[in-house]
């Protein structure tokens, strides 16, 4: 009797995304939103109440396409700051050996160390992005005038110096630490939980959830450090520069829930862009396992 033995084929080994991916979700996610970041630029800059009467007036004065104002300097900024934070989160994952069951705070560390280095390579990115939507909420006398983001830089660096691209760059770092060792990190983690039940398997309901819980942790994360640098750049008189007198002032007068003053409307700024981001990027993954054939 003849038996046939069969050798099972190597399986396929899976080809790693390309390192763009991240910054190509964060920039549709980002044109997605911008009409209401340019608005809340604006509402800030401009002293005007309502979101909704600030965006009309947008409108009459420049068309639908003024909602679209200085776009070119989002689209720097997310394909500068999100695709290194993207990038440089999978490989301190790689570096620090994390996998799906590693612990939030192996996970966390990899987030802090992507959070710093995008936060230095984005900074000019954020600068020419901030000026640029503010820029027709001033005075005729006072506007820049940016034609475009790459006209932003260039004219940066010429009228005043390679400095201007490393303005704020302390402030933005520790928030890109912030940010993306809470956002990047709980994803991964409640997405990995999520998939561990029953309830829950790796498609869009799932990659919801995720991001869902992720900009509700990254939200309250960064709250504490958003109150305290507007309280400090709003401050006035003798020692209300000191981040110390800020903090001491404020715990005795309102307790320490004064960290969280003003979250709701973080959140809600947040979190439909941090759920965009994932799914975008998971369906992209998903293109990306359909072209090599890993699906």
């Amino acid at each position: 009797m003849e038996i046939l033995f069969l050798q099972a084929s190597p399986s396929k080994k899976k080809q790693p995304y390309p390192f763009y991916l991240g910054g190509l979700a964060a920039t549709i996610a980002a044109s997605v939103t911008h009409p209401l970041d340019l608005t809340k630029v604006r509402l800030q800059a401009s002293g005007d109440k309502r979101m909704i009467e600030s965006m009309k007036k947008t409108i009459r004065t420049a068309g639908i396409r003024g909602l679209y104002d200085g776009i070119t300097g989002t689209w720097m900024r997310q394909m500068s700051y999100s695709l290194c934070r993207f990038w440089a989160y999978d490989e301190s994952k790689k570096l620090l050996g994390a996998t799906p069951q590693s612990s939030p705070w192996v996970l966390a560390t990899a987030g802090v160390m992507a959070g710093a280095i995008a936060g230095v390579v984005g900074n000019p990115g954020e600068v020419v992005m901030v000026r640029l939507q503010g820029d027709f909420a001033k005075p005729p006398e006072k506007r820049f005038n940016y034609k475009h983001c790459f006209d932003a830089l260039f004219r940066m660096v010429r009228e005043e110096g390679s400095s201007s691209l490393v303005r704020g760059v302390g402030p933005n770092v520790f928030r890109s630490i912030l940010m993306n060792s809470s956002q990047l990190a709980s994803y991964d983690f409640f997405k990995s939980e999520l998939l561990k039940t029953p309830y829950f398997e790796d498609n869009i309901l799932c990659h919801f959830t995720a991001s869902f819980a992720a900009g509700t942790v990254a939200t309250t994360v960064c709250s504490p450090a958003d109150v305290l640098k507007s309280r400090i750049m709003n401050a006035s008189g003798p020692g209300s520069s000191s981040t110390l007198g800020v903090i001491r002032a404020s715990l005795a007068k309102e307790g320490p829930m004064f960290m969280f003053k003003g979250w709701l409307p973080a959140w809600t700024r947040l979190q439909p862009t941090t759920i965009l981001i994932f799914l975008t990027l998971e369906q992209l993954k998903r293109l990306v396992d359909l072209q090599h054939g890993d699906l």
